[in-house]
């Protein structure tokens, strides 16, 4: 492989479908054209941001606030950390510390033997490209439990029940999460989803809900839903949950705009409680189909809240879309 040949490669023909091709060849180059699979590791584990900022909140809300809040050991100063006293420490007395902490932690690694990362480890049975594939499509490329896309933070196929709970190696207990998710609660492969997320962009012309959510009539919102007070208000704090997406119905819905809409429907639940004592119930639902009700055909929930005495008598709830099928008690 000569100088050309090697430049050429790098200027025109190696992918940049992620960092992975540019680092590696990087890291050889530095090393005298020899690494360990580690070291090169090493330097792509260096490029992900997401990595670093999962052990940056470690130590602000665990480590940080315990040896802080709790201990008194050190002390915060906007994004530094002091360790009260170290001033007055020699040289000898901070060498002997350091050492202790050194036999702690040996001490900690030869009691877990390795099992302190087994939640993080993703070497166990690795998924093959195929399901995964799969998975992500079926999740339409967005993160299952935030909603962010592929486009903007890697997604990875996380066990909704966990292995170590019995959780079966089956695409029924699989689901999509981005890097940040999966490590608060697999080897990539290369298929390209990019444009897969565009769904979410999509818009019809004439549709009212299409419309509204760029107007002033928007209460609340998060990625992909937003809230409105309905125009029609069956109750006082009627309000309609509505995916972004022109989608016609609840059942074209995807799992990420599911869990958006479930986000919405109990922030304003919780908001409706807070501000009206006197609310004691809600009634949940959508119309999906002509037959059924529907008339503006753009997926929307109501939420619609509940106050004794609203009604003579509430039995049934919404089996009264069809009123004489209501009341089953009588």
């Amino acid at each position: 492989m000569t100088y050309e040949d090697l430049k050429t490669f790098v200027s025109d023909k190696m992918s940049l479908a992620h960092v992975y091709q540019p680092v590696m060849l990087k890291t050889l180059l530095e090393n005298d054209g020899e690494a360990s699979s580690e070291t090169i590791a090493a330097q792509i584990l260096a490029k992900d941001p997401t990595q670093l900022q999962y052990y940056v909140d470690r130590v602000k809300n665990m480590v940080g606030r315990v040896l802080t809040k709790e201990r008194g050991i050190t002390e915060r100063q906007g994004n530094n950390y002091l360790l009260k006293g170290f001033n007055n420490l020699s040289k000898t007395e901070v060498a002997e510390l350091v050492r202790l902490c050194d036999l702690r932690l040996e001490e900690y690694e030869k009691v877990r033997d390795g099992k302190q990362w087994e939640h993080r480890d993703r070497t166990r049975k690795p998924i093959s490209g195929s399901i995964r594939y799969e998975v992500i499509k079926r999740a339409r490329a967005r993160c299952e439990a935030c909603g962010i896309s592929l486009d903007q933070r890697n997604l990875e196929v996380d066990h909704i029940v966990p292995k170590s709970l019995g959780g079966k190696d089956d695409i029924s207990n699989y689901q999509a999460l981005c890097y940040l998710c999966n490590a608060n609660k697999g080897n990539r492969d290369d298929t390209d989803f990019r444009g897969t997320a565009d769904i979410y962009a999509e818009r019809a012309n004439d549709c009212l809900f299409c419309d509204l959510q760029r107007t002033e009539r928007v209460v609340a919102e998060n990625t992909l839903c937003y809230l409105i007070e309905d125009a029609y208000p069956v109750t006082e704090g009627h309000a309609l949950i509505i995916p972004k997406r022109h989608v016609s119905d609840y059942f074209g819905l995807t799992q990420a705009e599911i869990n958006a809409t479930n986000l919405l429907l109990r922030d304003r639940k919780a908001y409706l409680q807070k501000h009206d004592a006197a609310i004691t119930g809600f009634n949940i639902g959508m119309n999906c189909g002509e037959d059924a009700g529907q008339t503006i055909f753009h997926c929307h929930v109501h939420l619609i809240p509940r106050r004794s005495g609203d009604v003579m008598d509430p039995t049934g709830g919404v089996r009264y879309v069809i009123p004489e099928k209501a009341n089953y008690k009588k």
